[in-house]
């Protein structure tokens, strides 16, 4: 009998916390997408002002970035050294790059992942490219570093 009642008491702990617990846990994943989706604005400010050292921070000292026509770049140092060439370019040229009003993303633990769309435009305000990106983070000391990012163009480079 005591056997019954214990598997009993455990089964209802567990329903208990399943009601109660639910609301919080349900919660977690949005407050962590939108941390994630606040780390691809900073590398957008940090990419806008040519700042190879802000981008290269939001990334994991072991990262893989995976650029559309290019090698993949593999850790944080070179990573610094690749965004802040490519920003510094696009600042000279007078490109504007800027992420669409909705992106996507997805969080379980540690992992996590944030999606969307961007567009390009040159000084003039004219579209020169539009893409869509991929990143993946680990949250390492309460913080999301990105661990795999990429993205690629809709249309194919200009020949």
């Amino acid at each position: 009998m005591r056997t019954v009642a214990q598997v009993a008491n455990v089964i209802s702990f567990f329903m208990m916390f399943s009601v109660v617990g639910l609301p919080a846990w349900a919660a977690g994943p949005e407050a962590e997408v939108k941390a994630l989706h606040a780390a691809d604005q900073a590398w957008l400010k940090g990419f806008t002002a040519a700042d190879g050292d802000a981008m290269a921070k939001l990334y994991d000292e072991r990262a893989v970035l995976m650029p559309p026509n290019a090698p993949a770049v593999t850790g944080r140092d070179a990573i610094r050294t690749f965004l802040a060439n490519m920003s510094s370019e696009a600042a000279k040229a007078g490109l504007v790059f800027s992420f669409a009003d909705k992106q996507d993303g997805g969080a379980n633990g540690n992992q996590g992942w944030s999606s969307g769309s961007y567009t390009i435009k040159d000084k003039a305000g004219n579209v020169v490219e539009t893409g869509k990106f991929l990143s993946v983070s680990k949250k390492v000391g309460g913080k999301w570093l990105y661990w795999r990012d990429t993205w690629n163009a809709d249309s194919p480079p200009p020949k």
